[in-house]
């Protein structure tokens, strides 16, 4: 121990030497005398002290818990980020409160604490090679069921062992889809959500219609209900990464958790899901009452096992709760009029007679995955039946668009055929 104080205290005295014979403006060469650090890229001009303080008293100068000062001295407010979303994660704490934090009030910090903004290293990498996150970057925390994997064509798996094959991405198998045309065109996150707007706490800096002018001639477009009632993705998203029924079991002293076949979480938590399905999106309003595409947020259920053995009761229903939201997962021309008009399930007013999954057959609590009835949207609200009634009446107006619409793809083939 004694040995160790005075090596500690032998390093501080060569520093303090060093700064005296050396002042602040050509501090990068004492503390290269014993740091092995070469600063590259846009920051390879800038000496050490702009960062770490002139008497190099800031040992961490993009930490959240300093509100990266060291940073901000060039950058001015990007500690703002430290306020917004990505840092607080405050919707995702409210909801573990109304959910999982009932069983467990400590789950949130068993389960979720993994992609907290801590600095801003987690987004521009290694501080002595700073460099702009590109869409990997991103993908590091938006990943699985969180968007961003959907932007590069990406989709969470089922748990089960058999399908766990495939490509990997950050540790995590997945299916393979059609990726965003952006993505295709090789853009990147930072196009829309720029460093801009997250400061601010936006969604994004840049919407459809920033860019794009709806095209008149497109049937679709010029029905004015779509344009005036409807969100672009609505009827652009090609497919939703969607999650039914998700399963917290809490395991104390309890070796037969290694037997389940199902994603292993922590040291206490395993995790599941009844459903998983990549289809097109379940539609709803969002908080602008606007047609939008929403998904479970999650149906959450619970369980508890303790010396292998259950307590209480099994698969508790905390709460189903969904969330207008937007995929990442855009294309030209994605769905046909049927897939709206007249498709109740589409709209969460699925019959009974056409029900396939049946979750109160398995003692979860709810009659449908897609029914009203029970679940509620926390950002906007499910589509009304009664506009869904009036929405799906085939007066002549869309007996002519439909007619004109398949006149269209026959026009297509027809001359694709021609130059074969």
């Amino acid at each position: 121990m004694l040995k160790n104080v005075l090596t500690a205290l032998l390093l501080i005295s060569s520093c303090v030497a060093a700064y005296a014979e050396h002042p602040p403006s050509s501090l990068g060469r004492p503390c290269q005398e014993c740091h092995d650090h070469v600063v590259t890229g846009v920051h390879a001009t800038v000496d050490c002290q702009q960062c770490h303080g002139t008497a190099g008293d800031v040992a961490a100068p993009t930490a959240i818990d300093n509100r990266a000062e060291g940073c901000t001295g060039c950058h001015d407010q990007t500690d703002h980020i430290f306020d917004h979303a990505m840092a607080t994660r405050t919707a995702e704490q409210q909801f573990c409160q109304r959910s999982w934090s009932q069983a467990d009030p400590q789950f949130f910090e068993r389960n979720c604490m993994g992609c907290h903004v801590t600095g801003c290293l987690d987004c521009h990498g290694d501080g002595h090679a700073i460099e702009r996150p590109d869409t990997e970057t991103c993908s590091s925390c938006h990943n699985g069921y969180f968007v961003g994997w959907d932007f590069s064509g990406r989709a969470p798996r089922e748990d089960s062992v058999r399908y766990q094959r495939g490509g990997q991405n950050h540790g995590q198998y997945y299916l393979k889809m059609r990726p965003d045309v952006h993505s295709e065109a090789g853009m990147d996150c930072g196009d829309c959500h720029s460093m801009a707007s997250l400061q601010a706490g936006q969604v994004v800096a840049k919407t459809c219609v920033d860019c794009h002018d709806p095209d008149p001639t497109v049937i679709e477009h010029s029905v004015a209900a779509h344009l005036d009632n409807m969100e672009c993705v609505s009827c652009h998203a090609a497919w939703s990464a969607q999650e039914y029924g998700t399963f917290y079991i809490q395991t104390i002293n309890s070796s037969n958790r290694n037997f389940f076949r199902v994603q292993q979480n922590n040291g206490e938590y395993i995790k599941s899901s009844y459903l998983k399905r990549q289809d097109s999106p379940i539609l709803g309003l969002n908080e602008q009452g606007r047609v939008s595409p929403i998904r479970p947020q999650f149906i959450a259920y619970y369980s508890e096992m303790e010396n292998n053995q259950p307590v209480g009761d099994e698969n508790r229903l905390l709460v189903a709760e969904w969330k207008a939201y937007t995929p990442h997962t855009i294309r030209r021309g994605t769905v046909m009029c049927d897939s709206c008009h007249n498709e109740p399930r589409r709209f969460m007013l699925q019959p009974e007679d056409k029900r396939i999954y049946r979750p109160d057959r398995d003692g979860l609590g709810l009659s449908s995955f897609w029914s009203q009835e029970g679940q509620q949207v926390v950002n906007g609200s499910f589509y009304p039946a009664e506009r869904f009634q009036r929405m799906s009446r085939r007066d002549r107006n869309y007996a002519e668009l439909y007619v004109r619409k398949w006149q269209t793809f026959l026009k297509k083939d027809e001359t694709s055929s021609a130059t074969q």
